[in-house]
């Protein structure tokens, strides 16, 4: 009896130790979740503030890389500075200039369209008044990556707007063997330079030889007459924003698909919006810009929105 005695107690005494280790483990567990759960909790969610920073920021680089100065202008602070610190051939090079300065010597280069998309955000709100943003971007022109930018810029909020306090960015090259022409990075530059105001940057991404027809329209042949062809829309629809949708093989071309979204503003104009959807049939040439371009939108229903006869 009390054999049988002994062995119930060590049976009760084991199944206590196993039901305190599967507890111990349980509360484990348990306080693992409860870390990771306040972990995910602690992760910083973004505020509209820091939203419409950021917003403001990667608009102020499409209108920065089509050198739209009349946008940028009003993006920015009177007395704002830009600071430059450019690594080339293993030395830095150092320059500050005021905005007024950084325009009229803007106005006396050679402009080329440029393409800066963000990989990293950092950005930090002071008071909701002051706005630290740091962008790491990649600079490309005509779908090359040629140089790895870092962005500063300090805003401050005026009548719930944000905008351009100071304006400083390091830009380094990229390695050669980054160097290489990507297709979608190339039509997304073309989208943008379709949004500016510089008709000769559409022209740029055709080779000098290139055509560009639109709908059953005669071809523009050349740069001077395809510049011409984006000068009219411009000019017609003022706040034109052209979308990159996607980029479709065929076995005569890629298809360049795109979204437009305008006010019929110009002069003379019906006041009218328009979004319509559209491609174009790009046929690239040696220099991997565009040889040949057959652009295709709906006419009948473009007209229609903006209130234009036939």
């Amino acid at each position: 009896m009390k054999r049988a005695i002994g062995i119930r107690t060590s049976v009760i005494a084991s199944s206590l130790i196993i039901l305190a280790i599967a507890c111990d483990g349980n509360s484990k567990k348990q306080v693992e979740l409860e870390e990771k759960t306040e972990t995910i909790a602690k992760e910083p969610q973004w505020t509209q503030d820091q939203e419409d920073v950021k917003a403001t920021v990667e608009h102020f680089l499409v209108v920065g890389g089509n050198y739209d100065l009349d946008a940028m202008d009003e993006m920015i602070l009177d007395k704002a500075n830009i600071g430059i610190s450019r690594l080339d051939e293993g030395e830095w090079q150092n320059s500050t200039k005021t905005i007024a300065e950084y325009f009229e010597k803007t106005k006396q280069n050679t402009l080329k369209p440029y393409y800066e998309p963000v990989r990293a955000w950092d950005i930090k709100i002071n008071k909701g008044q002051l706005a630290f943003a740091k962008a790491d971007a990649i600079l490309h022109s005509f779908g090359i990556p040629r140089r790895n930018n870092v962005d500063y810029f300090t805003l401050i909020k005026e009548k719930d707007s944000w905008r351009f306090l100071n304006l400083s960015f390091t830009s380094t090259s990229l390695p050669e063997d980054e160097k290489i022409f990507n297709l979608e990075s190339f039509a997304r530059s073309y989208a943008q330079v379709w949004s500016g105001v510089r008709p000769e940057f559409v022209a740029l991404f055709f080779e000098e030889n290139g055509a560009l027809q639109v709908n059953e329209n005669k071809p523009a042949l050349g740069r001077e007459q395809i510049a011409k062809i984006a000068k009219g829309f411009m000019l017609d629809l003022p706040d034109m924003v052209v979308s990159f949708d996607s980029l479709v093989n065929k076995t005569n071309g890629t298809e360049f698909h795109w979204t437009l979204t305008a006010t019929n503003s110009g002069s003379g104009g019906t006041g009218k919006k328009v979004k319509v959807s559209g491609f174009e049939l790009w046929q690239l040439g040696e220099n991997g810009r565009i040889l040949n371009s057959q652009g295709h939108f709906p006419t009948e229903e473009y007209n229609r929105q903006l209130g234009i006869e036939d």
